[in-house]
């Protein structure tokens, strides 16, 4: 597979940036997310990255990758982490705090990303722009923290997301009527489920096609209306009000994070 016209030209001026800052920053550039599991969608998808350092960026480096995204084009976006070599060879839980990127902002230290999600995307689907294959590098892709992270994604993150998207009127209740809200929850949860039944890591897309198979017939309208938003599909919604929709999707939402398996310690 090679990565969409859109997201080489991207990383492609990204590396031209970065390298006219500091020609020894960046060692290795890897794509992961949509673009690397043949999902992307311009204009919608997010590059996702990890950006690789011999050492931890000094303060003057994060300054100057700060003014550098600052800089970058806003389509599409690029959104990643700056990691080390050292630290990928870690649990992810006690990698060091650095540089996250997304569009034009660069937070200088923090966790975000650094979890098991992200190594096991680097170590399973990463394309190496720069650099060795994943497969040549030491990275500690541990099968159970995937799965316990996974189920504590949905017990945390997902399920105070379904409580304040239920709230009606509120900012997360009314993004819950537009189309790509819905479909992010929907489609969210979905590869969760498929990541815990499996140990894999898939696509929005594939996600949906799999939540088509694992559950019950009655979430199939659900199901096709977040597939038709994901591939921009243009044609009348399956449903006749936003309301309706929106119901069904926080229903089905609220079934996955009770039933999705729970690893055995996780409670």
């Amino acid at each position: 597979m090679t990565l969409p016209a859109a997201v080489r030209d991207a990383v492609d001026a990204y590396l031209l940036a970065v390298d006219a800052v500091d020609p020894d920053l960046v060692d290795g550039l890897y794509v992961i997310g949509s673009a690397a599991l043949d999902d992307f969608r311009p204009g919608a998808s997010d590059v996702d990255f990890v950006a690789v350092t011999t050492t931890t960026p000094t303060d003057q480096q994060v300054a100057a990758l700060t003014r550098l995204h600052a800089r970058l084009s806003r389509r599409p976006l690029l959104d990643g982490i700056y990691t080390t070599w050292l630290d990928l060879t870690r649990d992810p839980a006690q990698a060091s705090p650095g540089p996250h990127a997304h569009g034009r902002h660069c937070h200088p230290r923090c966790d975000h990303q650094r979890h098991p999600v992200t190594w096991h995307s680097l170590a399973r689907h990463g394309m190496a722009v720069r650099g060795p294959g994943p497969a040549e590098i030491e990275i500690a892709a541990n099968p159970r923290d995937l799965a316990r992270w996974t189920r504590g994604n949905l017990d945390g993150y997902w399920r105070q997301w379904w409580r304040r998207s239920s709230r009606l009127p509120t900012p997360a209740g009314l993004t819950c009527l537009t189309s790509r809200g819905l479909a992010w929850g929907v489609l969210g949860v979905s590869r969760l489920h498929h990541t815990l039944v499996t140990g894999e890591i898939i696509s929005k897309r594939a996600a949906g096609e799999h939540a088509r198979t694992a559950f019950d017939p009655q979430w199939h309208r659900i199901i096709d209306e977040c597939l038709r938003v994901r591939r921009a599909d243009h044609r009348r919604s399956l449903y006749r009000t936003p309301l309706t929709r929106r119901t069904e999707a926080l229903d089905f939402i609220d079934m996955v994070i009770n039933n999705a398996p729970r690893p055995a310690g996780t409670g």
